[in-house]
């Protein structure tokens, strides 16, 4: 099957986002309204190809067969370790997997993986025509450039060559991370070179998108995604065709159905639960006061308690 064929341009994909987009919270976005297309959160190809780190690496890639569409992510710096690990996805049951060069964070880059890539462009390409060989749909998410927004010319040439089913680009650089402003300027210019050099490959756009509405002008330009990422912490119902309000009632809703999963796939400890209370108890009258209650608790069972009480 042509993974990415099968979606008409317009369509949606929620990030991947480390600690955030997780097997729960996928599907709670998808019961708020689902985009087209989940990722998984990143994981290491070191982790994967070892014994030691296979379990956590598995945990990360755990997923229902509700959640398709669904692409793997992954990360490294080892092309034979991206090629077993493709393999492995393969017999996951998965169809997709993109190549994370665009993750800032300062430990990954470090590696050398992540948008480190950018400053090796030969071990990219090694990556990619490495993951390609086990036969999955392959994409790549990357930024700009490293240091400055005049790299993305080479860069992303240097992968378009490679021929990629998708590139998604975060519209800054690495050293930018998100303090600016996403540099939509350069959209029609990289279009442009994305229909000169592979114009088979669908290009997605990413940063500062907060729901589909605001990327139609650049699917109109000639984009054919679009990838929104912090927005849905603002609105997990961002991917709604007709915005519309939601009451408080269904937020804490979404909220209880999200302790549920976190308990049905027993995933600890339960402190990373918390940074996600502000996306549901939010924005209605004495909200950071239930919020401050929230932080407090120990558990699933005390935080049912304090929405009990509402």
């Amino acid at each position: 099957m042509d993974f990415w064929g099968q979606f008409k341009p317009g369509f949606t994909i929620l990030a991947p986002m480390e600690g955030v987009t997780d097997i729960a919270f996928r599907q709670v976005v998808a019961k708020a309204t689902r985009p087209d297309i989940f990722y998984t959160e990143f994981t290491n190809v070191n982790s994967y190809v070892s014994e030691k780190g296979r379990p956590n690496a598995l945990e990360r890639l755990r997923y229902e067969e509700t959640e398709r569409p669904l692409v793997a992510q992954i990360w490294g710096t080892q092309p034979e370790m991206f090629l077993e690990t493709a393999q492995g996805l393969k017999q996951l049951g998965f169809q997709a997997v993109d190549i994370n060069m665009g993750c800032p964070d300062r430990h990954v880059v470090a590696t050398g993986g992540g948008s480190g890539l950018i400053r090796t462009p030969a071990r990219a390409v090694e990556i990619i025509r490495s993951t390609k060989m086990a036969g999955l749909a392959t994409s790549v998410k990357t930024r700009l450039g490293y240091t400055y927004v005049e790299e993305w010319k080479d860069w992303l040439s240097t992968i378009l060559n490679e021929h990629p089913d998708a590139l998604t680009v975060h519209f800054r650089t690495k050293k930018e991370m998100s303090k600016v402003a996403a540099h939509y300027e350069l959209i029609p210019d990289v279009i442009k070179l994305r229909d000169k050099l592979s114009p088979k490959t669908k290009l997605v756009i990413n940063g500062d998108l907060e729901r589909p509405a605001d990327g139609q002008k650049f699917i109109e330009m000639g984009a054919d995604g679009l990838m929104i990422g912090r927005g849905v912490f603002h609105n997990p119902f961002c991917f709604e065709k007709e915005p519309r309000e939601h009451t408080r009632e269904e937020l804490i809703e979404l909220m209880k159905y999200h302790l549920d999963l976190y308990e049905k796939y027993n995933i600890t400890p339960y402190d990373p639960l918390k940074h996600f209370y502000k996306i549901y108890i939010n924005n209605f009258p004495g909200a950071s006061d239930i919020r401050e209650k929230l932080m407090q608790t120990k558990s699933i069972l005390e935080a049912r308690e304090v929405l009990s009480s509402l």
